[in-house]
């Protein structure tokens, strides 16, 4: 989910690379020292999730992950991905430094986006069984629930935002911004099922790696 150098007219890269930095500056305030080597794992998973993409039009598609960013890093993942666009752009190519900007806002968005719907997860009370057709389903519980959300909503709001960037460019590339976001559905699908089971392992594992984390998370409970 890359848009390439030569794309976008000048005003609309000017203007990314001003909102990402307003945004970078804004999210990484107080970042505790402690933070640095969650960052830098997110940010590694980030940049190599990445090396494995397929051209579509002016655009890239392939597994981003920013929605687990969210999940992990909260208002961080917005730096956490801008360190691995730059470290994209400038080793393979991927986009262009012209568009650094552009696609920070745009996979950052998504990223923060899906921080806020993991923060509303203790909202929610669910039952552990659907009933449906006179036969039970279990579901899956809410942190695993809310992460597979929360991935698919990280590359719903990115794929919004790559295709009004292209549509910005006037009507030469109105038909690529409906493939892409088409192509972006099935995507989401993929992020939120990778997504999900990301949180159920760490949930059980080492819940206090999400972000948002509280003691007790990730404990079963008793059934007596």
């Amino acid at each position: 989910m890359h848009i390439s150098d030569g794309i976008l007219p000048v005003s609309i890269t000017v203007a990314g690379f001003a909102i990402a930095a307003a945004a970078t500056a804004l999210t990484i305030r107080n970042v505790d020292p402690e933070e640095i080597p969650k960052i830098s794992v997110i940010t590694s998973a980030f940049f190599v999730a990445s090396l494995v993409h397929f051209p579509v039009g002016p655009s890239s598609v392939h597994l981003i992950l920013n929605g687990l960013a969210g999940i992990v890093l909260g208002k961080r993942a917005f730096a956490a991905i801008l360190l691995g666009i730059v470290l994209q752009a400038y080793l393979f190519g991927h986009g262009g430094l012209s568009v650094i900007g552009v696609n920070t806002v745009m996979m950052g968005t998504g990223a923060l986006c899906a921080y806020a719907i993991w923060l509303t997860r203790r909202r929610v009370k669910l039952p552990e069984h659907l009933s449906f057709g006179g036969r039970q389903f279990r579901i899956p519980s809410r942190d695993v629930l809310f992460g597979a959300i929360a991935g698919a909503v990280g590359i719903f709001v990115s794929g919004i935002i790559l295709s009004l960037a292209l549509i910005s460019t006037g009507e030469a590339f109105f038909t690529n911004a409906k493939l892409i976001l088409g192509i972006h559905i099935p995507l989401m699908l993929i992020e939120g099922a990778v997504s999900g089971a990301c949180v159920g392992f760490l949930m059980r594992v080492k819940p206090s790696v999400l972000c948002d984390y509280q003691p007790g998370d990730g404990l079963v409970p008793s059934k007596h």
